[in-house]
C-alpha cells in the first residue's frame, strides 16, 4: 500500500473521529444525557405501550403547568 493511501485513511479517520467527539461534547453541553429517570422507567414497565402511555401522561402534566 502506498503512503498516500495511508495518509488519506488516517486523515479521514481523524476527521470522522473529531466530528464524533464534537457531537458528543455538544450533546453533553445541551443536556442530552441528563434524563436519569428514563432508563429507570424502562425497567419498571414491561411493555412499550405502558412506557408510551407514561410519556403521554408526562407531556399532559407539563402542558397543565
Amino acid at each position: 500500500m502506498s503512503s498516500w493511501v495511508v495518509m488519506l485513511m488516517l486523515g479521514a479517520s481523524l476527521t470522522i473521529g473529531c466530528i464524533g467527539l464534537i457531537a458528543f461534547l455538544w450533546g453533553l453541553k445541551n443536556g442530552q444525557f441528563d434524563d436519569k429517570e428514563k432508563m429507570m422507567r424502562g425497567v419498571l414497565f414491561d411493555s412499550i405501550e405502558d412506557l408510551n402511555n407514561l410519556s403521554k401522561q408526562d407531556k399532559h402534566k407539563e402542558r397543565k403547568i
